[in-house]
């Protein structure tokens, strides 16, 4: 994927630091029901590298559980998991920024975001992760990471300077066996570090504590 067009755009004016605190959804059983309705709707069309509802509402449930508020996405794809962590987001009165360098994906995970009505809870941008990551500021508490697998352990040495303590680090398609994997530096590398408490589920889900 070329990597030359980088242009930055979002769902929301200015950089997440500069907004207000985001509050929980007013009508939490009225957004409930059109998350819903709109996550039955796809049920099974996601593709172009989408997670599975499983990993989704694990997301989704690690953030209510833990009233996780300030969240960071690195690989949009079309929004299936931006949508289950935004939905978690409007219930604790967090947002998340989720970042894509491919504008067909971008534009396309945009126009979910409005139809689940998560817009108000997301901050969509048209970027290259490479080069906006290490310019974000944080703090955040969650963050999810599904993009270039050669750059998963990049991307968390840039960010885990930026988690909060008791925050959450995730990761998608990880896995222990080095030889076959292109995570398996990144598994090594988390596993190896004494202030994360880290497990892989669901065939491939890293989730890593801070302590």
């Amino acid at each position: 994927m070329a990597r030359a067009f980088v242009v930055s755009l979002s769902l929301l004016v200015g950089a997440m630091a500069s907004l207000p605190a985001q509050t929980t959804h007013p009508n939490v059983k009225e957004l409930d029901a059109q998350v819903t309705r709109f996550l039955d709707e796809r049920r099974g069309s996601w593709r172009d590298m989408n997670v599975p509802e499983a990993d989704g509402r694990l997301l989704h449930d690690l953030i209510v559980e833990h009233k996780y508020r300030q969240a960071l996405e690195i690989g949009t794809s079309t929004g299936h998991s931006g949508i289950w962590m935004a939905w978690a987001l409007a219930k604790t009165g967090g947002r998340l920024l989720t970042i894509d360098i491919d504008e067909g994906r971008y534009r396309e995970a945009v126009a979910n975001f409005k139809a689940a009505g998560l817009a108000p809870y997301i901050d969509a941008r048209l970027a290259d992760a490479h080069d906006l990551v290490p310019t974000l500021a944080g703090p955040f508490d969650f963050v999810f990471i599904d993009a270039d697998k050669d750059w998963y352990t990049t991307y968390a040495r840039s960010v885990l300077p930026k988690l909060r303590s008791g925050g959450c680090l995730t990761a998608h398609n990880v896995s222990p066996r080095r030889r076959w994997s292109m995570t398996g530096d990144f598994y090594e590398y988390i596993t190896g570090l004494p202030t994360l408490d880290t497990k892989v589920v669901n065939g491939g889900l890293s989730i890593s504590f801070k302590r």
